[in-house]
């Protein structure tokens, strides 16, 4: 089954020909400058079923986790579209779940980065928290 997707003015489209793997929020301080103050909340899909269509604005980064990782934004709406690692471990393309056309798909199954989050924060009650990427110590929930 492919899933599609777009920005907010429908410059750019995808589709994603593979299930997803899962899917986060992350908190980590890019993901909340360019989520305007929140955590981006990523649905995870194997890069290569990933095709993009529309002009797009592609930023690279090194990341808190030392990764080169790479940022698609719509050039016309400045919709933020995906992140990929194109420097460091092979790990899987983070679409943002906004952009699906369904994003019942995946729901977060946890969140990373939490040492980075704000006080203020809404972690959902329950939900694993990492102090930073995948795979690492998982927090204790706020009260």
């Amino acid at each position: 089954m492919a899933h599609e997707g777009g920005c907010f003015c429908g410059n750019v489209r995808f589709t994603a020909t593979s299930e997803p793997q899962g899917a986060r929020y992350c908190w980590c301080r890019d993901c909340q400058r360019i989520a305007s103050g929140m955590a981006t909340v990523n649905v995870l899909f194997d890069v290569e079923s990933v095709t993009y269509r529309g002009d797009m604005t592609l930023l690279r980064r090194t990341a808190d986790s030392g990764n080169t990782v790479e940022r698609g934004f719509c050039k016309v709406c400045g919709s933020q579209m995906y992140s990929k690692t194109v420097e460091g471990p092979s790990i899987p393309m983070r679409v943002r779940a906004g952009t699906l056309d369904d994003p019942e798909i995946c729901p977060p199954q946890y969140i990373i980065w939490g040492t980075s989050a704000p006080s203020w924060a809404p972690f959902p009650d329950g939900m694993p928290v990492h102090e930073a990427g995948p795979g690492s110590t998982i927090m204790n929930q706020p009260d």
